[in-house]
């Protein structure tokens, strides 16, 4: 039976503040709780960005004494056949037109920006540096290919980092900077402590004048808005994955999605440009096999793509067939075969584009993980049961 207290704590609800002043815990820890379902959540009906938390777990939680006056009533939410997960970020955002990290132009952003530069706005790091707190590991990391050794270096950051406790924005972004550092030595190999994207130009032996160019599409990788990766690791950083682990997450799903498909279908194509193919780009229209043009979501192209492309001096052969595909399917070259075209203009290994795109997106992953940490709100979604009836044979 409910006592008088609990019953008038029924429907009633609280602000992020208070719920975590009166439970004494972090941001991550009451997201933990609701995506466990130990505290109900709801969008607060003045301002749906926000979160309202149940009063009821609240006081059980805490173990505080009930109080009848405790936050608002609000009548019982209504269920919806189809919810949406609903993500609050502040890490990038699209007008269909341009991408935005915090605010700032990524292709602007490319012209002068580092990795590391972009990482700390990302990360809301500024004017604060959580890469000088950063030191060298000693010993390789195993692993016969980039790819392979780049998630060996995230598994082992994500048994270190697993044990849950309290942690400080400022120390989450050096815990941060050190997995993004040791994800770039595990590609590129031990050597001088230059700038991540001149390690990785010295690896791959690409001249000093061409390095700019990995810098740019480093840059130009690191987010692209709310897609799979990304929600793969806010999914895990709100049921408390570390910000490696989160980020192994998502790369994960990165490495499964169609965008590295595309990408190993464009490298082919443009390698047989190379070849002398001059027909190449007809020969895989026909084929059904020209990818690597039009992107659902950027109807008026990719600005990345546009801002790698015009800084990058194609050799003649290539230049001519991208002209020729985008003739013949009416749409603009993806980021995919922008990062096709200038790993082959710098003679960069069989899978470089690809390992551009998961470096420069672990930089953005890292600041989802960071961002649905300290300042996300839970992510309401309802898994249906559609299998067979309970106990039917």
């Amino acid at each position: 039976m409910q006592t008088a207290g609990t019953a008038t704590q029924a429907d009633r609800w609280i602000g992020r503040s208070e719920a975590l002043a009166r439970l004494g815990v972090k941001a991550q820890t009451l997201y933990a709780y609701v995506s466990r379902g130990r505290i109900a959540a709801r969008p607060d009906p003045d301002d749906p960005r926000r979160s309202l938390y149940a009063v009821a777990d609240v006081v059980r939680l805490s173990g505080d004494e009930p109080e009848a006056d405790i936050g608002q009533w609000l009548p019982p939410p209504q269920e919806s056949e189809s919810p949406d997960p609903e993500i609050r970020s502040s890490v990038s955002f699209s007008d269909g037109r341009r991408l935005f990290y915090r605010g700032l132009d990524a292709a602007q952003l490319a012209e002068s920006a580092t990795l590391e530069d972009v990482a700390r706005l990302v990360w809301d790091a500024r004017p604060g540096n959580p890469f000088a707190e950063v030191r060298p590991r000693v010993g390789a990391m195993p692993g016969h290919s980039a790819r392979g050794r780049l998630f060996a270096a995230l598994a082992r950051r994500a048994e270190e980092d697993a044990e849950l406790k309290p942690r400080s924005p400022e120390s989450l972004r050096v815990e941060c900077a050190r997995v993004l550092d040791e994800a770039v030595d595990a590609v590129a190999g031990p050597g001088p402590r230059l700038f991540l994207h001149q390690r990785l130009a010295r690896t791959w032996k690409v001249r000093e004048p061409d390095a700019h160019l990995v810098r740019r599409a480093l840059v130009l990788a690191v987010d692209q808005g709310l897609d799979a990766p990304a929600l793969a690791v806010r999914a895990a950083s709100a049921g408390g994955a570390s910000p490696s682990g989160a980020a192994l997450a998502g790369l994960a799903t990165l490495a499964g999605t169609g965008t590295i498909i595309d990408l190993m279908k464009e490298s082919a194509w443009v390698v047989a440009v190379r070849r002398q193919a001059v027909d190449a780009a007809r020969r895989a229209h026909e084929a059904g096999g020209l990818s690597g043009f039009g992107d659902a979501a950027w109807p008026a192209g990719d600005p990345r793509a546009a801002a790698l492309l015009a800084a990058t001096d194609l050799p003649q052969d290539i230049a001519r067939a991208m002209r020729e595909g985008e003739q013949m399917t009416g749409r603009p070259p993806t980021f995919g075969l922008a990062l096709v075209a200038l790993a082959r203009r710098l003679e960069l290994p069989r899978d470089a584009a690809a390992d551009l795109l998961m470096i420069g997106r672990l930089a953005g992953l890292l600041a989802h993980a960071l961002d649905q940490t300290t300042n996300g709100s839970p992510i309401r979604a309802r898994l249906r049961y559609v299998g067979p009836e309970p106990g039917a044979n």
